[in-house]
């Protein structure tokens, strides 16, 4: 994947998070968007951050409790050390810093 490719799927990553974010009834998150910069903010004020890592082609996301670096498969975006998808990853995230269930509907990106 080119460095330009990379940029192009990790936006329309983003924008469909935001999306997602915006169409979740169960809990009020907000976020801000900015510089390749994804930070999702729960109601007790905490974050989670997904962010651009262009040099290496991978996406971070730091949360409350822990990070994670994902790689491109060509389809999804996959945790390199515990082989997840950013979607599980996210959803579990979010519901435990929410302190409830949460599922986001994440319309395809690509």
């Amino acid at each position: 994947m080119t460095e330009t490719e990379f940029h192009q799927h990790v936006d329309a990553l983003f924008i469909a998070i935001e999306e997602a974010l915006d169409n979740y009834s169960d809990v009020d998150f907000d976020y801000e968007s900015a510089g390749g910069i994804l930070s999702i903010i729960l109601p007790d004020q905490s974050k989670i951050i997904l962010n651009k890592q262009p040099p290496l082609l991978q996406i971070w996301m730091a949360t409350k409790f822990n990070g994670h670096h994902f790689n491109f498969d060509g389809k999804h975006w996959i945790d390199e050390r515990f082989g997840g998808e950013l979607f599980a990853f996210l959803d579990e995230a979010l519901a435990k810093q929410a302190g409830v269930p949460v599922t986001l509907s994440v319309d395809t990106y690509l």
